[in-house]
């Protein structure tokens, strides 16, 4: 069941972008709020990266974020490939959707600062996090082109 309901909050996120320009997908229609279509993409991206790369053990790195600038998903889309960018994305998401077929949901995983975290706990977490992007993505959707629905 949770596999279903985060396979359901991926796919949300891309149908959010489906059928945009770049230019749409790097807009940011909600001022003050510089969230943008591509910047959840690319954050999303991180997160997927950050969550299950260590529990996976595979490439744990960040995609955009670097120490100079730790915001670069949210913030530094403004000249981003958006077709690398969302090919990233299910990369990132096929990556750890085959890794966790080998893996109980029971197990657990201890981070880089000695907490425990089981796979329950990690997808739980993934679901909550993308149902507060999806609901940014509709606002941004329905503001960029008037689209509605989940």
């Amino acid at each position: 069941m949770l596999d279903g309901w985060l396979a359901y909050h991926r796919r949300t996120l891309l149908w959010k972008c489906e059928g945009l320009s770049d230019d749409q997908l790097r807009s940011t229609p909600i001022p003050p709020s510089a969230l943008s279509l591509i910047g959840l993409v690319r954050h999303m991206s991180e997160v997927e990266r950050g969550w299950f790369a260590g529990f996976f053990g595979t490439d744990s790195a960040p995609i955009y974020c670097t120490d100079d600038d730790p915001d670069a998903d949210f913030e530094g889309f403004g000249s981003a490939d958006v077709a690398a960018d969302l090919s990233t994305f299910r990369a990132e998401v096929t990556t750890y959707r085959e890794a966790a077929k080998q893996f109980d949901l029971d197990q657990e995983w201890t981070s880089p600062r000695g907490r425990r975290y089981g796979l329950r706990w990690i997808y739980t977490h993934m679901i909550e996090e993308y149902a507060r992007h999806n609901g940014h993505a509709d606002l941004l959707r329905e503001v960029i082109d008037g689209a509605t629905g989940d």
